[in-house]
Order: structure tokens, then C-alpha cells, then sequence
């Protein structure tokens, strides 16, 4: 996953730093590793939103708000993909999913404003060891997601 991003976001002409790291399980302990806030972490978590699931990406300094999504879909019921749901839709663990869907995810793409407040975004890359930091400004180009408000603050 890690090349294919940097393969990726080369193509795409987007400049980018790499950070390798100690493996790190919260957005907290990346963002100490990647001496970056934790505000610029991209949170990537996959929900499973009716039948399907879905990419939504928020600032690592936010919580993902389900009524907002619920709404969003009409439905009455989400919740996170399971370890065991993540390992066999994306080969990856918790906390190494990069915020990106389809192709490299087979995933619909959702990105919550508060991502786009900021200059950089910043995200593990497939790994608990890799990290990827990158102008925000190109991140909605490249992944052609759908933006929409569904975080609350911490």
C-alpha cells in the first residue's frame, strides 16, 4: 500500500514528505512520531453504513459523529468495520488505513470539512510504521471524494 500511494501521489505530480516511525496506535502517538498536530492527522475509519461500506475521513482531533452520517444515508444504523472485516476488505489493521478509496481502497471516499481546514494533511500509509504529509489542497483533487460535515469536537 505504502508504494502504491507514493506511486500514486507522484503520477499525480503532489509533493509529499515520508515519515517512518515507531509503529504507533493512536492518532496521537502519529502525530508525536510525525512531529505534526494532531489537528493535520487524516483519520481514516471504514463504517459499515447499511449494506455497504464506506471511507470517511476527519481530523484526527475530532470524533466521528454517526448522527450525521445516519442522516446523510438515511439509515438507521452504522457502526466500524470489525478487525477481522478490515483485514480481509483491505489486507491492512486498524489504525494503517490510509484516507484514500477506490482504486487504491475498495471503498466510496467521504471527507469531513474539517480536513480541509488545514494546510497539510497527514496519515499512516498502509502501516503502523509509514506515514505520508501532504498539501490538503491537493488531497480532494486525487481522490475525488464527496465532502461533508460529520465530525464533533473532541
Amino acid at each position: 500500500m505504502y508504494h502504491a500511494l507514493c506511486a500514486l501521489l507522484t503520477r499525480e505530480g503532489v509533493s509529499y514528505r515520508t515519515v517512518h516511525h515507531a509503529p504507533t496506535l493512536t492518532s496521537e502517538e502519529s502525530a508525536r512520531a510525525r512531529g505534526e498536530d494532531i489537528r493535520i492527522g487524516g483519520k481514516a475509519l471504514v463504517v459499515k453504513v447499511g449494506e455497504d461500506c464506506r471511507l470517511f475521513v476527519l481530523s484526527a482531533a475530532r470524533n466521528l459523529d454517526s448522527l450525521a452520517i445516519k442522516h446523510h444515508f438515511a439509515v438507521k444504523k452504522i457502526r466500524f468495520a470489525s478487525p477481522e472485516e478490515l483485514l480481509q476488505l483491505t489486507g491492512l489493521v486498524p489504525g494503517s488505513v490510509p484516507p484514500f478509496g477506490k482504486p487504491l481502497l475498495p471503498f466510496e471516499l467521504f471527507i469531513d470539512a474539517s480536513i480541509l481546514a488545514n494546510e497539510k494533511i497527514a496519515f499512516n500509509a498502509g502501516s503502523l510504521t509509514d506515514s505520508i504529509i501532504m498539501p490538503v489542497v491537493d488531497y480532494p483533487c486525487i481522490t475525488r471524494s464527496k465532502v461533508f460535515a460529520f465530525s464533533s469536537a473532541t
